[in-house]
C-alpha cells in the first residue's frame, strides 16, 4: 500500500496523470497475467501515452474551429462516382502539408467540396499538423476587424502558427477593395511556406468576381495553384437529391395512406 502511494505521489509529481489512474488496475491485470515486471511498466506507460495523443488531438480539433466534426467515413462516394476517390485518400495522407502545397476543391455547390475539407483537415489532425478551418467570409471579416483594431499583426502571426488553413466557400460572397487585398495578403505570405485549402464554387477565371481587381486575382490563383492539387466535383447538389429523396418518400407514404383514409370500417 505505501508502495502504491509513493508511486502516485512520483507520478504526480513528474505529471503523470494516466499512471497514477491506472496504476492499480494495470497492476492487478499483470498480476493476473503473471506478467513480468517490464511488461508491467510497459503497459502502464502505454497507457499514459495513448491518453496523451488523445488529449493532444482533442485540442488540436478545438484549435481548428470546424463547424462539425466530418469524416472521410461518413462521406459517400458513391454519390460522386466521378470523384477522384483515390486522390482523396492520398490528400488524407497529408504528404503534401508536409510539402507545403495547396488543394483547391472546385465544383457545383453541394457536391460534398466543404465536408472533404473538414475531413481532411481532421486527417490533418490526426498527422499532428496544425489546422485552421474559416469560410473565406468570416477570415476576410476577421481581418477587417483586426485591421481596424489595429491588431492585424497579432493575427497574421497567430494564422501563420497553423500548417493548415482551410477557407472554405470562396465565391458566394464577393470582397471589398480591403478585404481582398487583406485575403491576397494572407495567401501570398504562405506561398512555399504553408498550406491552404480552399473550396470554391467558381472557376478560376471567375473569381475576379470575388476579389475585384483581375491583377490581384491572377497573382492570387498563381501563387495559389503553382504547386497545388486540384479536385474538380462535378454532379447535382447531394443536399437537393436527399431532399428529393424525403419528399418522395412522403408522397409515397400518403399515396399507401389515403384508401385506409377513405374505407368503411
Amino acid at each position: 500500500m505505501e508502495a502504491t502511494l509513493l508511486v502516485k505521489a512520483y507520478a504526480k509529481k513528474l505529471r503523470l496523470p494516466t499512471v497514477s489512474k491506472d496504476l492499480e488496475k494495470v497492476a492487478q491485470e499483470a498480476t493476473q497475467a503473471n506478467l513480468p515486471y517490464e511488461r508491467f511498466l510497459l503497459l502502464l506507460l502505454e497507457q499514459e501515452v495513448l491518453q496523451r495523443e488523445e488529449n493532444t488531438l482533442k485540442l488540436r480539433l478545438k484549435r481548428a474551429c470546424f463547424p462539425v466534426l466530418k469524416t472521410l467515413d461518413t462521406f459517400d462516394f458513391t454519390a460522386s462516382p466521378k470523384l477522384n476517390k483515390p486522390k482523396i485518400l492520398e490528400l488524407a495522407e497529408g504528404r503534401w502539408i508536409e510539402n507545403r502545397e495547396n488543394a483547391v476543391l472546385i465544383g457545383n455547390p453541394g457536391t460534398g467540396k466543404s465536408h472533404l475539407a473538414i475531413a481532411l483537415g481532421v486527417a490533418a489532425c490526426r498527422k499532428e499538423y496544425r489546422v485552421r478551418f474559416f469560410t473565406a467570409a468570416t477570415l476576410v471579416n476577421a481581418l477587417l476587424e483586426a485591421q481596424a483594431h489595429h491588431a492585424l499583426s497579432r493575427l497574421e502571426k497567430q494564422l501563420d502558427k497553423f500548417q493548415l488553413l482551410i477557407l472554405d466557400d470562396l465565391g458566394y460572397v464577393p470582397f471589398s477593395k480591403s478585404g481582398a487585398e487583406l485575403l491576397f495578403g494572407i495567401v501570398a505570405s504562405r506561398y512555399e511556406r504553408r498550406s491552404v485549402l480552399v473550396t470554391t464554387n467558381l472557376e478560376f477565371s471567375a473569381w475576379t468576381e470575388v476579389m475585384g481587381s483581375e491583377r490581384m486575382t491572377v497573382a492570387l490563383v498563381d501563387r495559389l495553384t503553382h504547386q497545388c492539387q486540384i479536385v474538380p466535383f462535378s454532379g447535382e447538389s447531394y443536399r437537393f437529391r436527399q431532399s428529393q429523396k424525403r419528399a418522395n418518400g412522403a408522397t409515397v407514404d400518403t399515396a399507401q395512406s389515403a384508401p385506409m383514409m377513405g374505407a368503411k370500417s
